[in-house]
């Protein structure tokens, strides 16, 4: 899993507190290790995201947080235009309960395979170019001040992976946008920042 930088570009709608990133961090994480038993050789990333997000919806069950929805694919509008004209789908949304109400306000988490060595660096490359890059440039989560992604490891080990997309990220947008160690959560095989 990825997750944006802190600082923005414009203002944020709205921002999230460390206990509120922490828990979305652990549910990501928990959810993910719970649908690992449920998938499949081959499988492609959308029936993922769905084992992944029921996952969650789980999790979130047993954990008790009855201040947090969680949503499966969700369509970005253009609200620029009054056609029927989409910015995309975002895979997984949630929204704490200050944020119910207000159909802009909402967590994203942006989906993608990912996995190490040369046979998957379309994969990688799409990481940035299909997922990161949908959070930089206001696509998804426009001035929000969090987005995360979640990459599902077809093939270790993660160190490479993760070595990967950042040699993309900083091709694309610069040193700036090098990835930085996260706290590494029980259930992940990497976190950055």
């Amino acid at each position: 899993m990825q997750l944006t930088p802190d600082q923005p570009a414009g203002v944020p709608s709205f921002n999230l507190e460390i206990d509120e990133i922490e828990t979305l961090v652990d549910l990501i994480c928990q959810g993910a290790r719970e649908a690992r038993q449920h998938m499949t050789p081959g499988l492609p990333e959308v029936p993922m995201t769905v084992i992944v997000r029921k996952a969650m919806r789980r999790m979130k069950r047993n954990l008790g947080l009855t201040n947090l929805e969680v949503a499966g694919e969700v369509e970005i509008d253009d609200m620029a235009t009054d056609g029927a004209e989409l910015l995309g789908r975002i895979d997984i949304t949630l929204k704490f309960l200050r944020q119910f109400g207000n159909e802009d306000d909402y967590v994203g988490v942006e989906c993608k395979r990912v996995g190490a060595g040369s046979a998957f660096s379309q994969l990688n490359s799409r990481y940035v170019t299909q997922g990161a890059e949908r959070f930089i440039n206001g696509q998804y989560a426009t001035g929000h001040a969090w987005g995360f992604m979640l990459g599902y490891a077809l093939a270790l080990p993660a160190d490479a992976i993760v070595q990967a997309i950042n040699n993309r990220l900083q091709s694309d947008y610069g040193t700036a946008a090098a990835l930085a160690s996260a706290a590494l959560h029980d259930d992940a095989l990497a976190i950055h920042e």
